[in-house]
């Protein structure tokens, strides 16, 4: 078999630091402490390639955008592409010099070397890149992705890097998918909108995740509930999104757009935080307040990449959702970037799903 293996180096390096994305804001992320997470994604990705099928080529591009991670991984790779000044990239200044050309022309290269599936390291902004490269050679090559971006909508990607690489060892056959994007700037201001850029095949199986669903119900009973638990002297890190928007309205403050708030005693510590803001924040003790993305179930690893492991290990978790949302997900998932904090995750967890009312969930 022979996979087609390209990686955007700077996917998702705006998350820890609260930016909800990279698009045009790698300098930004950078100053304020970004560090890639994509290539170590993409090795372990690629190490369960390897240790899944014996009789792998991994096709790829030179140095960042993918010989180095194969090489990691253990692969001899066949380098189809190289940057027009022959250099992959440049990491001096912390964010390798690829861009989405660079991604278009080796999915490309890849093709035209007679690949049998498009492996791509990034977010929903790669896969739409690797999209049109592949609609564009019409070969009907599936792809499939290994999540690294802040913000992940399209269907096209493995659960976890580990799961992409298992998927893409034993696939045997494909089903069209959709590849969604949605505009950062609108995004960062609390507006997700989300645009349907493709449709793929993608591999068939249980570890490829489901497309966002942008929908939801009334949860004021539930922030009710909530807002009248808070304990005095606790310090509360509440993640992003609707549910948990409506808890920070019940506590009296006005919610930042998608951002993670931190309160206390009546106090709003810290405003849409980055991870080292967050840190600093914490007390003895602290408990983060997350709920499920719908049609995934991902409660840290997606959107929320400032609640990092720093946060969680010294936090209790509190989950809370509509009934609705839960029907639709069935499980709930993590991807923290740490394996040790994936597995203290996993099992069953109480959710918080009304004033009074609670469900016991699966985290996988």
């Amino acid at each position: 078999m022979r996979v087609g293996v390209v990686v955007n180096p700077i996917a998702g390096m705006g998350g820890r630091v609260g930016l909800k994305g990279t698009d045009g804001k790698v300098a930004e992320a950078i100053e304020r402490g970004a560090q890639p997470r994509a290539p170590e994604r993409a090795v372990a990705a690629l190490s369960t390639l390897r240790a899944r099928h014996d009789d792998v080529t991994v096709v790829t591009g030179a140095g960042v955008l993918g010989a180095d991670a194969a090489r990691e991984a253990g692969f001899e790779p066949e380098v189809v592409y190289e940057r027009e000044s022959g250099a992959a990239g440049d990491t001096s200044s912390g964010a390798p010099a690829t861009t989405a050309a660079d991604t278009r022309a080796a999915v490309r290269a890849f093709v035209d070397a007679g690949v049998n599936l498009v492996l791509f390291v990034g977010g929903d902004g790669t896969a739409v890149d690797v999209a049109r490269a592949l609609e564009s050679a019409g070969d009907g090559v599936p792809m499939l992705g290994v999540p690294a971006g802040v913000k992940i909508y399209s269907s096209v990607f493995g659960v976890t890097p580990s799961d992409a690489g298992r998927v893409a060892a034993s696939f045997d056959t494909v089903e069209e998918r959709e590849v969604n994007d949605i505009d950062e700037d609108a995004y960062r201001e609390g507006d997700v909108r989300t645009t349907l850029r493709a449709v793929v095949p993608v591999p068939v199986a249980e570890a490829v995740q489901s497309s966002k669903q942008v929908a939801g119900g009334s949860v004021e009973g539930l922030a009710a509930g909530f807002a009248s638990e808070v304990e005095s002297g606790v310090t509360y890190v509440l993640g992003p999104g609707s549910t948990v928007g409506a808890i920070k309205r019940e506590l009296g403050f006005e919610p930042s757009p998608l951002g993670v708030d931190v309160y206390r005693d009546g106090e709003l510590l810290v405003r849409d935080g980055s991870e080292e803001e967050i840190v600093e924040a914490l007390g003895e003790e602290n408990v983060v307040v997350v709920s499920p993305i719908g049609g995934q179930g991902f409660v840290f690893g997606r959107g929320n990449h400032q609640i990092s492991p720093s946060v969680i290990r010294r936090s209790r978790v509190a989950v809370v959702a509509s009934p609705s949302k839960l029907d639709d997900v069935g499980v709930l998932r993590v991807d923290t970037d740490d394996e040790d904090v994936n597995e203290s995750l996993r099992g069953w967890q109480k959710v918080r799903v009304g004033r009074y009312e609670h469900r016991l969930l699966k985290v996988v």
